[in-house]
């Protein structure tokens, strides 16, 4: 194995877009429900499914920062669009 690839053992992960890594992680979650592989591989295909989750994560997280919203005027009339803040 190389240092790369001791280094970031996922590193494909990082290329990959939202809804392939979304997939692969619904795969891996049905595989470990299913309780039929070995210890070995389920530790092995949790830590890929961990490292699935963030990449979705970061990329849900950068959708909302892109999404604007309809700022509305005192007379309730749209006046434009404002970045989304998930915490209003």
């Amino acid at each position: 194995m190389t240092d790369a690839a001791q280094a970031k053992p996922h590193a494909d992960i990082d290329a990959m877009p939202f809804e392939r890594a979304l997939a692969e992680l619904e795969s891996i979650v049905q595989r470990l429900e299913r309780g039929d592989v070995p210890l070995e591989e389920s530790i092995a295909i949790y830590e890929r499914g961990e490292a699935l989750k963030l990449r979705c994560e970061a990329l849900l997280k950068q959708a909302e920062a892109k999404i604007e919203k309809i700022a509305l005027g005192p007379d309730g009339r749209p006046r434009g669009t404002e970045p989304f803040d998930a915490d209003r």
